[in-house]
This record gives C-alpha cells, sequence and structure tokens, in this order.
C-alpha cells in the first residue's frame, strides 16, 4: 500500500488551535443568554496536532507541520505541544500565526465549535519537511489547509510521499464535489458521514463511500458510534464500535485517522484498519480534549 517502504515517518499537516473546552452545560450558547459551564479546560488542538499525538501514542514516529503565533495564548501551546512528545523540528513560529482560538461548548455527547483562523496554513517549513529523509507519509488534516496550498499533493507526490486527507467540516468549502477534483491524487480519503454527505448528496453511508471510491483508492468513512466503513479495490468493509463512556467527543476523528494510517501503512489489512481506527477513537471518547490526556498515560515514543 505504501509508496516509500523504508520509511516510517508521517507529516501531519494544519492548523493547530487554542481549545478551550467548556463542559457541563445544561443547554448550548443561544443568542442573549448566558450560560455556564462545569468544566474549562485548555487543550492544543487542531486536526494535525491531534493525529500527531495519537499516533505518538501509538508508537509511530509523527512530525507536525504547522505555524502557531508568538501570542500568549501560543506560548502556552508551545508547553503543551511540548509534552506531546511529538517531533516538533517543522513547526513554525510567527506573529501572524496566532492567536488561533477554537471556543469547544460540549454538552452530553454533542459539541459544537467556533474557531479563529490566522495568518496562512502554509509553514515556511514545508519544502524542509518533503525532504526530510524519514518521510513515508503526509497527511493533510483539513481540506481548508490544501484549498490554501494547491500544490501541496503534487509536492507530496513529487517527494514520493503517500498522502491522506481528512476533510474536516468547513462551511464554505465542504458542500459539493469540488473537493473530489481537488483531491486527485490523495490516497486516503477519510471523511466523517456529515461530510462525505455532504460532498456527494447520500445520507446513507454505503451510498455515500460508494460514489467516494470512484474517485480515492482508499476510503475510511466515520459514522460515529456506528463505527466506521473502509472501501477498497471494489469492497466494502464495515466494523461497529463498541459501547464505552464517553466523556468527550473533541478529536475522535482524528484518532481514528490515526489509528487507521498506523495500520494502513504498516499492511495491516481492511479489518485490521478499521479496528484500529476505532480502538483508537474509542480511546479518545473517553477523555476530555482531544489528546492532551495522552501525554500522562503512555511513556515516550523514542
Amino acid at each position: 500500500m505504501n509508496k516509500k517502504t523504508t520509511q516510517n515517518g508521517i507529516l501531519c499537516i494544519g492548523r493547530t488551535y487554542c481549545d478551550l473546552l467548556f463542559s457541563g452545560l445544561d443547554h448550548m450558547p443561544v443568542l442573549g443568554r448566558e450560560v455556564f459551564a462545569d468544566g474549562l479546560a485548555i487543550e492544543a488542538g487542531g486536526g494535525a496536532f491531534i493525529t500527531a499525538a495519537h499516533l505518538h501514542y501509538l508508537g509511530q514516529h509523527s512530525a507536525l507541520l504547522s505555524r502557531i503565533g508568538t501570542d500568549a495564548l501560543s506560548n502556552s501551546l508551545l508547553g503543551l505541544l511540548k509534552q506531546s512528545n511529538i517531533d516538533l523540528q517543522f513547526l513554525e513560529k510567527s506573529a501572524d500565526a496566532g492567536p488561533q482560538v477554537t471556543v469547544v461548548t460540549i454538552q452530553e455527547n454533542d459539541r459544537a465549535f467556533l474557531s479563529r483562523r490566522a495568518g496562512s496554513a502554509k509553514p515556511k517549513t514545508l519544502p524542509l519537511a518533503l525532504k526530510w529523509p524519514n518521510a513515508g507519509h503526509l497527511h493533510i488534516a483539513e481540506y481548508a489547509t490544501l484549498h490554501e496550498i494547491p500544490g501541496l499533493i503534487a509536492d507530496a507526490q513529487q517527494a514520493g510521499l503517500t498522502i491522506s486527507l481528512d476533510p474536516s467540516w468547513d462551511e464554505t468549502l465542504i458542500h459539493g464535489t469540488g473537493i473530489l477534483a481537488h483531491g486527485a491524487g490523495i490516497d486516503v480519503f477519510m471523511p466523517n458521514m456529515e461530510e462525505a454527505s455532504a460532498i456527494t448528496g447520500h445520507t446513507n453511508p454505503r451510498d455515500a463511500i460508494t460514489t467516494l471510491a470512484q474517485h480515492f483508492p482508499v476510503i475510511a468513512l466515520k459514522v460515529g458510534a456506528d463505527g466506521a466503513y473502509m472501501a477498497y479495490q471494489g469492497e466494502i468493509f464495515h466494523q461497529s464500535a463498541p459501547k464505552v463512556p464517553v466523556i468527550d467527543t473533541t478529536g475522535a476523528g482524528d484518532a481514528f485517522n490515526a489509528g487507521f494510517l498506523a495500520a494502513w501503512l504498516n499492511h495491516a489489512s481492511p479489518d485490521d484498519c478499521l479496528k484500529a481506527g476505532i480502538d483508537a477513537g474509542s480511546r479518545a471518547v473517553q477523555m476530555a480534549g482531544g489528546a492532551g490526556k495522552l501525554f500522562s498515560k503512555h511513556p515516550s515514543v523514542a
């Protein structure tokens, strides 16, 4: 499955956010009314970081390819990023890259996000990262990043890397089939069901994944509590998710991506890829925040 079979390093590219997680809400905020939360946590966020952190937890060498600012919130993020022990050699620090903040409001098993993007998504370290001798794969954590860096796929292919993309919901970009054309060259496409429906117009997982499989060699479709589907070489595979206590679903899809990719890059079977993704996603929903609680639960991986 992998073009560069001798390199196992995974570059994770995307914006890095300071996540403010408000939990214990009786109801979601509405205009004109103040809502109080029982809990507040501050975590490093963004799909690139969360996927990289879960990859590291699984023993896979992962490097974060991202930008953070020089403001107080960004400086606090740097400490959290270092605690994760992921490879930060390609992290760019620049004043225009922050603050990037996501406010996450969590009620029972659902959540809402309010985010601010700052500066360009393209790190100055990108050319150096693509030449990284250990790199075998590039994971693009959000379509918005690819949209800002249209030559990214071609550059990664030129470097001999396999490529995955999680579209990640973006109201201005997710609807319609434009992402299918712009994503030409992606090896593994990793949407959730809401994203797949917005792209294909199908609300049934099998219909959606069948359409997507006409455009990408591998599809990993996340369907929440119902588990995940995989389309590969004309076949569709499905596995259910185990019932686990859910604390916070933030980052569960990115954790799934990590588990799935770690298995796929090690040539696992479709069933084993799905199991690895679901196991990682199930682990993620049992802790608050996307990845921060991993740091105290797993030793550093050399």
